[in-house]
């Protein structure tokens, strides 16, 4: 099994947090567990898990990036607001 994946997973959660120490460590049986490494030792965050449980914990353990927004998108949320206010409007005015 490769652990392409579950490396990949850890390498952008060091990205995410800014800390280096964290690591994959791979178990016989194709199972991953979490450690953060100090100078005291190693702390174990995670119990062994298959690869695809280990990706989706590793993703959710810290907040994803911010997504980019451009003036483009800026303005079109805006443009999608505007208009849903207007068709919001549109019922209540012919009801009076």
């Amino acid at each position: 099994m490769r652990s392409t994946k579950a490396i990949s997973a850890v390498e952008r959660l060091k990205t995410r947090s800014g800390n280096a120490s964290y690591a994959a460590i791979s178990m016989p049986g194709g199972l991953f567990y979490l450690v953060e490494r100090s100078a005291e030792g190693s702390k174990k965050l995670s119990d062994p898990m298959p690869m695809d449980e280990f990706v989706a914990f590793v993703n959710a353990r810290e907040p994803g990036k911010p997504r980019r927004v451009s003036k483009l998108d800026l303005a079109m949320e805006e443009q999608i607001g505007r208009s849903g206010k207007r068709t919001a409007k549109a019922p209540a005015e012919s009801g009076e």
